[in-house]
């Protein structure tokens, strides 16, 4: 059986400066955590900001934030997960970046399609139905975008592929709260795994609507309670994750079983 310590860094836009970010790097390590996860819209500015701010800006942002995220990630010897906006050519990529011994890049396969936040009409990402799974530490992992979160072909591969921790970067705001609490919990539970999320803080008004990011990052646990969960400030949540956990929950309920 496998242990794993995660951290989530509950975080409002960087800008150009990771200072803050790297601050909470460097005390996450010193706890021993090896896999870190960062929400939407922390390496670059929010999605409506995007929209009007110059090409090449965005671009130099982003790969200077990989390039500092690598040498962290490799000076500590960790894992980081961290949704980045790539640039190529006149085209914009939302994607996950996800930074170790190697970076690979996996764009979000769902876009929001909403006439205030139209995500889907902005980036160029093509459908890849295939959920990102990878192997760290003894652990089948996933990374799903937010608002993935709400359709079930997703999470009928995190069955299919048995997967042990989905991580969950969002930028939810408005008043969504309990919403966002009931329905990671509900995924836990009937998955039976854990999902780690990192949900961005801060503000953005366009004059007709608000958005207020509100933080509750938090870990969900296999039996479909909250582990820990922050509030609406600036932090680090550390949790540790167990397979034994993961075994022994699926084998109580059955769900993987009956499937079959």
């Amino acid at each position: 059986m496998a242990r794993l310590k995660v951290a989530a860094l509950q975080l409002p836009t960087m800008g150009m400066s990771l200072n803050r970010l790297e601050y909470f790097i460097k005390a996450a390590a010193k706890d021993g955590v090896r896999l870190i996860l960062l929400g939407e819209y922390v390496l670059n500015h929010f999605f409506k900001e995007l929209e009007t701010l110059p090409r090449s800006m965005v671009k130099e942002q982003s790969a200077k934030h990989i390039q500092t995220l690598q040498e962290i990630a490799k000076q500590y010897g960790l894992c980081i997960a961290a949704p980045i906006v790539r640039v190529e050519g006149e085209k914009y990529y939302k994607s996950i970046a996800l930074i170790g011994e190697q970076t690979e890049f996996f764009d979000q396969d769902i876009l929001m399609p909403y006439e205030h936040w139209n995500e889907r009409g902005f980036y160029a990402n093509e459908r890849n139905t295939r959920l990102p799974v990878f192997e760290f530490g003894g652990f089948n992992i996933a990374l799903m975008a937010g608002f993935e979160l709400h359709f079930n072909q997703k999470f009928d591969q995190v069955m299919q592929r048995q997967v042990d921790l989905v991580l969950l970067p969002t930028c939810s705001t408005f008043d969504s709260h309990n919403r966002w609490r009931e329905v990671i919990k509900s995924r836990a539970f009937m998955h039976n795994c854990y999902i780690l999320r990192a949900n961005r803080i801060g503000d953005y008004s366009d004059g007709k609507h608000k958005w207020r990011f509100y933080g509750d990052s938090m870990i969900a646990l296999p039996s479909g309670e909250v582990g820990d969960m922050l509030d609406d400030k600036e932090s680090l949540l550390i949790a540790t994750i167990d397979t034994e956990f993961v075994k022994a929950e699926r084998d109580a309920w059955g769900f993987f079983q009956a499937a079959d």
